[in-house]
C-alpha cells in the first residue's frame, strides 16, 4: 500500500533513493594515528563513539564526516547512527542519498529498527535482509521541509533526553540507597533505636550463638561423626554493636555441595524432584525449577534435598552468576556449581543471610577469583563471616526494615522504568508524525520534492552522461 503523502511530497522506497556501500577490512592497522592512516570505524567504535585503531584507506570504504551507517552483520544488526569520517569496518554499511537530508534518513532508519531487526537473513551470523530493508517506503518532503522536520525532532528529543537522564540518575541513586540500607543493616545502625528500646531483654550474642551450635549438632545429617566447627579469628574484623558477635557460616549453618545426575541416563530426568541449576540462582526466590529429577536420579548422585528456607549461593562463573544467591521456597536439590546453606535449620531468618550475600556480592566474587574458571568452593563459603545480632527478634526486625526500604525503592524503580518506556514510545510517536507530514506545517513556497528529484537527475546526466547507481548491498 502506498503512503498518503502531503502536498509537495513524493513517496518512494529506500532502494530507489538511497545508495549504499559496504565496509571492508583494511589491509593494515595502526594503534596510533600516523601518516596514511585514518580512524577505523568498526562496530565497537560505532557503539562507543571512541576509536581505538587506525587503518589505511587502500581498498577500504572511506566514510565522510557524519555519514549515516547501519550495522549490516552481527548480533547488533539493524542499529544505525553517524560517526566522524574514517575507514568503514566490514560489518557496517554507509548510506547516502542526494534527495534526503542525512538526519532525516537516519531518523527514518531508526524509526524502522524493529521491522529491520525482526527478519534477519542467515542462520549463522545474522544480517539485514535486503528484501526487508530496501523496499521500506518513505515520504520525501521538500528539501527545506526536511530541515524543519529534523530541527523539530532534535528539539523534542533533546527535551526527552533531559527527562530520561534525570530518570537514569534516580535509578543510580536507588542502587546506592539499597547498598546504604544493607550496610546499615549489618553494622547495626538500622536497628540502633530498636536495641535502645529493647535493651532490658537482650542477652549477649554469644548465648544465641551457643544455642545455634547446639541446634546444628542435633540436626547433623552428614556422614560420620559431627565435627564441631572451630571458632574463627575475628580480631581483624570491624567492631560490632554491643552484644553482637561475629560468626562464621561454618558455625551457624550446614553447608552442602550439590551434584548433577548423569544426563546419559534418561531415567534420571523428568521426574518430580526440583533440581536447581546455578543459572537459576539469581538473587531471587525459587518457587519452581526448570528441570526435575527422578527418585532414580536422586539415588544415583550425591545431591541432597534441601528444605524451604535454604539459601543457595552460586560458586562458579566469570559472568554475573558467581556470588548471586537465592532462597528456596520449595524443597529442592542443586547442582555442584552452587552451595546449599541450610539457614532455616538455625532459626535465623533466611532473608537475613540473603540480604547479607546481596550486600557482599562483589566481595564474594573477589573471594572466588583465580584459576582458569573463577570459583568459590565449600570451604570458602563456610569461612564467610556474618554479623550476628543478640536475638532472633532483632534479626527479624532487620529483615522487616530492609524489606520495607527495598519495597519503597522498588516502587520508585518501577515508576522510572514506566516513564522511560513512555519516553521511548513518545519518540516513536514523534517520528511517526514526522514521516507522515504532521510534525511541522507545510510551506507552500517550498520547492516540491518532485522538482528536487528532477534537478538531481539532470545534474547526474550532465556529470556522467547517464544516471549511474552503485551496486546494492
Amino acid at each position: 500500500m502506498d503512503l498518503e503523502a502531503p502536498e509537495g511530497w513524493i513517496t518512494s522506497t529506500l532502494g530507489e533513493v538511497v545508495e549504499s556501500q559496504k565496509g571492508k577490512v583494511p589491509k593494515e592497522f595502526s594503534d596510533e594515528p600516523r601518516n596514511g592512516f585514518v580512524p577505523y570505524i568498526d562496530i565497537e567504535a560505532f557503539e562507543t563513539g571512541r576509536v581505538k585503531r587506525y587503518a589505511t584507506t587502500e581498498g577500504t570504504t572511506v566514510a565522510a564526516d557524519q555519514d549515516v551507517f547501519i550495522v549490516w552483520d552481527g548480533a547488533r544488526f539493524g542499529l544505525s547512527g553517524k560517526f566522524p569520517g574514517g575507514a568503514l569496518g566490514s560489518t557496517l554499511v554507509r548510506l547516502r542519498s542526494e534527495c534526503l537530508e542525512r538526519d532525516y534518513l537516519l531518523h527514518f532508519v531508526r524509526h524502522h529498527y524493529k521491522t529491520i531487526n525482526s527478519r534477519p537473513r542467515g542462520t549463522g551470523t545474522p544480517h539485514v535482509e535486503p528484501d526487508v530493508f530496501w523496499p521500506l517506503r518513505l515520504g520525501i518532503p521538500p528539501e527545506r521541509e526536511q530541515t524543519r522536520i529534523v530541527e523539530k525532532i532534535e528539539t523534542l528529543f533533546a527535551r526527552l533526553e533531559k527527562g530520561e537522564e534525570a530518570l537514569r540518575d534516580v535509578q543510580k541513586l536507588l542502587a546506592r540507597y539499597r547498598q546504604s540500607v544493607l550496610k546499615a543493616a549489618f553494622t547495626g545502625q538500622l536497628t540502633a533505636d530498636w536495641r535502645a528500646e529493647n535493651a532490658h531483654r537482650l542477652e549477649p550474642g554469644q548465648a544465641l550463638l551457643a544455642r545455634i551450635l547446639e541446634t546444628r549438632r542435633e540436626t547433623w545429617e552428614g556422614r560420620g561423626k559431627y565435627q564441631e566447627p572451630s571458632a574463627p579469628h575475628t580480631s581483624d574484623l570491624p567492631k560490632l554493636p554491643e552484644n553482637w558477635v561475629w560468626a562464621s557460616f561454618d558455625q551457624l549453618f550446614h553447608v552442602y555441595g550439590g551434584a548433577t545426575p548423569s544426563r546419559r541416563v534418561e531415567e534420571n530426568w523428568s521426574g518430580e524432584i526440583p533440581w536447581v541449576s546455578s543459572g537459576e540462582v539469581a538473587f531471587c526466590r525459587i518457587k519452581d525449577t526448570h528441570e526435575k529429577i527422578t527418585d532414580v536420579g536422586y539415588q544415583n548422585c550425591s545431591t541432597k534435598l534441601h528444605p524451604p528456607g535454604t539459601v543457595l549461593l552460586a560458586m562458579i562463573g566469570e559472568g554475573k552468576t558467581r556470588g548471586q544467591a537465592a532462597i528456596l521456597d520449595i524443597p529442592a536439590c542443586n547442582n555442584q556449581n552452587a552451595a546449599a546453606i541450610r539457614v532455616s535449620q538455625s532459626g535465623i531468618a533466611p532473608e537475613y543471610v540473603y540480604y547479607f550475600l546481596l550486600g557482599n556480592y562483589e566481595q564474594s566474587r573477589r573471594q572466588g577469583q583465580g584459576g582458569n574458571q573463577p570459583a568459590l568452593n565449600g570451604e570458602k563459603v563456610k569461612g564467610f563471616m556474618l554479623p550476628l545480632p543478640a536475638s532472633f527478634d532483632e534479626i527479624r526486625e532487620i529483615v522487616g526494615r530492609v524489606d520495607q526500604a527495598f519495597s519503597n525503592a522498588d516502587a520508585v524503580e518501577q515508576w522510572c522504568q514506566t516513564e522511560l518506556a513512555r519516553s521511548a514510545a513518545l519518540r516513536q510517536s514523534i517520528l511517526k508524525d514526522a514521516f507522515a507530514g504532521r510534525l511541522v506545517p507545510q510551506d507552500p513556497t517550498d520547492e516540491p520534492a518532485a522538482a528536487l528529484l528532477a534537478r538531481i537527475k539532470e545534474a547526474r546526466a550532465a556529470a556522467h552522461g547517464k544516471t549511474r547507481r552503485k551496486a546494492r548491498v
